[in-house]
């Protein structure tokens, strides 16, 4: 059969094959983690959808593919040899032209892993975990789906995925849906299939190949190639950039109200086992602001000549890691308090770093906050999270000297920087609204007194 890159919705139109987890001539089972995808939002791991033999291996790693493409060719168990090889050699064929699409890496970087000779069939490492109570999908029903995450938590659970009905976008199955399986429909006999940390042992990623070539004075220059999450982030930027005409506006903020209020309820906190954070203040201050500034959560559809006026408000919070920055989303931050907000940053946060965020966790989004308070600096622009009208960067908080009632005083300040889109906010509209986000905060029981 041909394992395509599927439609997995929320936009997404094209892949990039970071790196065959498989050789030619693997035996994989159904659900082995078979490639690494990154999309415009996440890395994923696509599984293997039959057990099976890797017969073939056609895009190759660097390559970006349009969705559909044929990305390798596996012979199910008991299929018919000869019928293979030659949709093998078609999909090869097929697939030639798309060989060429955005190939940004040199010939011997863009191989994949393990071609070589035809040799006996063996059983791949990166599948070597047993695959439990994981039945084929009843006659009539098609495969179900979801992502390796989703499908990792249902052979934990030990239910067949394929019998659960979606409630995700295109009926994509959500951890929510098989938790929700798990608990009132598990099938008879079912067994929670025991987890294998050795998922993908010993199959190593192939590092990445640096050229040294002489610079102008002879000295070397080492040739990096832009690929996976870092490629995707280059792209946005320079699509951000060309897009909306950027203008900053740069204020401060006091934040001895907030800091004394979070002293107070930080032991409630810790007993929910929440880390009150001041970032979960200032994403609740400006999803009361957002409703009272309508244009700053808001998009442009240049085709149509629209500005979307979004009525929710879905908070990216951006999050560095190893890979790059990642803005996972707080979604109807409006309708959560701050001990709420505080527990799922936290949560999108770590998993964020950890590579385990699911798609719809980074899509959706209506406005972006930055902050890099905690790496120091005095100020920055941050660039819009395109299609959204702003973002709001959220600076080193130190004590500053002010002056109060004509009297030099020590205060906690922050600076801000709300980078908005000039086509549809004005810079006075920008004023006002970093204004009253920092009346909210300044002034903690404004911001109790707003809350619904």
């Amino acid at each position: 059969m041909e394992f395509k890159l599927a439609d997995i919705g929320e936009g997404i139109h094209e892949g990039e094959i970071l790196r065959w987890l498989v050789n030619e001539g693997d035996r994989v089972d159904q659900d082995a983690p078979l490639v690494e995808v990154q999309t415009d939002k996440v890395a994923a791991e696509l599984p293997s959808p039959v057990a099976g033999v890797v017969e073939r291996i056609v895009a190759r790693e660097g390559q970006v593919v349009p969705v559909g493409t044929v990305l390798a060719v596996i012979r199910e168990a008991g299929a018919d040899k000869a019928a293979s090889v030659a949709a093998a050699a078609s999909a090869g064929s097929a697939a030639a032209p798309a060989a060429s699409v955005a190939q940004t890496v040199r010939p011997e970087q863009a191989s994949p892993r393990g071609q070589r000779e035809p040799q006996p069939e063996h059983t791949a490492r990166a599948s070597a975990a047993p695959q439990a109570s994981q039945a084929a999908p009843k006659e009539g029903r098609r495969r179900a789906l979801a992502t390796p995450h989703v499908r990792a938590l249902a052979r934990k659970l030990g239910v067949n995925i394929d019998e659960i009905d979606g409630t995700g976008p295109i009926g994509r199955v959500t951890e929510e849906d098989v938790r929700r399986f798990a608990e009132g429909g598990r099938e008879p006999g079912a067994q929670p299939a025991q987890a294998s940390a050795e998922t993908g042992a010993g199959v190593q990623a192939k590092a990445t190949s640096h050229a040294a070539t002489p610079g102008p004075a002879g000295d070397l220059v080492d040739q990096v190639p832009l690929r996976g999450l870092r490629r995707r982030i280059a792209e946005h930027m320079v699509q951000a950039k060309r897009i909306i005409p950027h203008a900053t506006h740069i204020d401060e903020i006091e934040m001895d109200g907030i800091e004394a209020l979070r002293d107070r309820l930080r032991p409630y906190a810790e007993a929910r086992g929440v880390k009150l954070t001041s970032l979960a203040f200032f994403a609740k201050a400006a999803a009361i602001a957002l409703k009272e500034f309508p244009y700053v959560n808001a998009s442009v559809d240049e085709a149509q000549e629209h500005v979307l006026l979004k009525r929710y408000y879905h908070i990216g919070i951006a999050v560095d890691t190893e890979q790059g920055l990642i803005v996972p989303v707080v979604k109807h931050a409006d309708q959560k308090s701050v001990f709420e907000i505080a527990a799922e940053v936290s949560d999108l946060a770590r998993r964020a770093r950890e590579n385990r965020l699911s798609l719809d966790e980074v899509t959706g989004s209506t406005f972006t906050i930055s902050n890099a308070g905690a790496l120091g600096g005095l100020c920055a622009t941050p660039i819009i999270n395109y299609p959204e009208s702003a973002i709001l960067g959220i600076h080193k908080m130190e004590p500053r000297p002010v002056v109060r009632n004509n009297e030099i005083v020590i205060r906690n300040i922050a600076h801000v920087s709300l980078s908005f889109d000039h086509r549809i906010i004005d810079g006075g509209m920008a004023i006002r609204f970093t204004n009253r986000v920092r009346e909210l905060l300044e002034e903690p029981d404004r911001l109790w007194a707003e809350l619904r």
